[in-house]
């Protein structure tokens, strides 16, 4: 017996358990079809939106468009996508968070002042004596 021969005799009969199982389970079905629709609709929205880009902004082709991107991501215009340069701790940069911490900054406002991490200026301030040691 084949699926759809199968499917045909449950249907058939309505009074049954097989019944009820199938058409839950077509119901069920149905609400996939439905999601999966309205995913292509918000993909082909997505798509049209993504086709326009290049001419809002200027560009006369996709191709002209990525190319600029490339461009943009190698001099270092994309944000949040790879790691930044390392800073270098010069003696004179500790000597500006020597002076900041004599200001009364917190660590925080140092690092953002000085472009350099948190974790950067707490070591420069042990190094420096300028951390209070735990008991």
């Amino acid at each position: 017996m084949t699926t759809g021969e199968w499917l045909q005799a449950c249907l058939c009969r309505r009074d049954g358990y097989n019944y009820r199982m199938v058409t839950s389970k077509l119901r069920a079905l149905h609400k996939y079809e439905q999601k999966v629709d309205s995913l292509r609709r918000e993909i082909d929205q997505v798509r049209r939106q993504l086709r326009a880009l290049p001419g809002e902004h200027g560009f006369g082709s996709m191709a002209a468009f990525i190319k600029e991107l490339r461009k943009a991501e190698k001099a270092g215009g994309s944000r949040g996508t790879g790691r930044r340069k390392r800073a270098k701790i010069t003696p004179e940069t500790k000597q500006k968070v020597k002076s900041l911490v004599g200001a009364n900054k917190t660590g925080r406002q140092i690092a953002a002042q000085l472009g350099i991490s948190l974790p950067s200026v707490q070591n420069i301030k042990r190094e420096l004596g300028l951390v209070k040691k735990r008991k």
